[in-house]
């Protein structure tokens, strides 16, 4: 049984080529072979790497971190805090839909993908790309880390003016990755509902984006999802 997820997207090949070849990578690969042989993973195959996969390297202008995949069926695509479309809307993108509502008037979406961000070059990372099913973090500390590190700091070093959207304790850690005096850092509670009302909602991530973009002289990410 082969493991065969990889980054098709040239752009991010050229930029992490040191970090592709990295021993690290190869052991996480032989540990998620044997993995598949055991537990269903998440995501599928094909959309570990989607994030990488969709969003071009020269095209990223807002970096969003998650900590790890769905568990659940059916519900993980690559994407952070993105949902395939016939799923239930998991409790933190109800949160982020409201925010999106009450920040900037865009009508609650019926989608629960958020490809079309993704394509406009916002960057739905997570830092750790894969999961056993029914068993959130369970491949936390397998090497996904150092990668996901690997790839904010190349964000951070090769680009300017990128935002980066911090959402709780763990993704705000990441912190020290960032070159804060060339890039924005956004930072407020998780938006699960364990800590939405501590200051996720009302902190606008959305529009404080937009503006510094448009400051920039970016195109600003239309946000509005239907």
């Amino acid at each position: 049984m082969g493991f065969d997820a990889k980054i098709t997207n040239e752009s991010w090949r050229e930029v992490l080529s040191d970090e592709l070849t990295k021993p690290y990578l190869k052991e996480l690969k032989k540990t998620l072979i044997q993995e598949k042989q055991h537990y269903t993973i998440y995501p599928q195959e094909e959309n570990i790497f989607n994030a990488y996969n969709t969003t071009d390297f020269e095209n990223v202008k807002v970096v969003i971190l998650g900590q790890d995949p769905y568990h659940g069926p059916n519900q993980a695509h690559g994407l952070a805090f993105s949902v395939l479309n016939g799923v239930q809307h998991p409790p933190s993108l109800v949160n982020i839909f409201k925010e999106l509502s009450d920040d900037i008037g865009c009508t609650y979406p019926k989608t629960s993908e958020l490809t079309f961000w993704a394509k406009q070059g916002v960057f739905l990372l997570n830092a750790v790309l894969s999961v056993r099913a029914a068993n959130a973090a369970s491949h936390q500390g397998l090497g996904w880390e150092q990668f996901t590190d690997a790839t904010i700091q190349a964000i951070s070093e090769n680009k300017e003016h990128v935002v980066f959207i911090l959402w709780g304790r763990p993704a705000q850690m990441k912190e020290k990755l960032i070159d804060s005096r060339k890039h924005l850092i956004l930072k407020a509670p998780h938006p699960s509902p364990l800590s939405s009302y501590r200051g996720f909602f009302g902190s606008k991530p959305f529009s404080k984006t937009n503006a510094y973009l448009i400051a920039n002289n970016k195109t600003p990410i239309n946000w509005c999802l239907s």
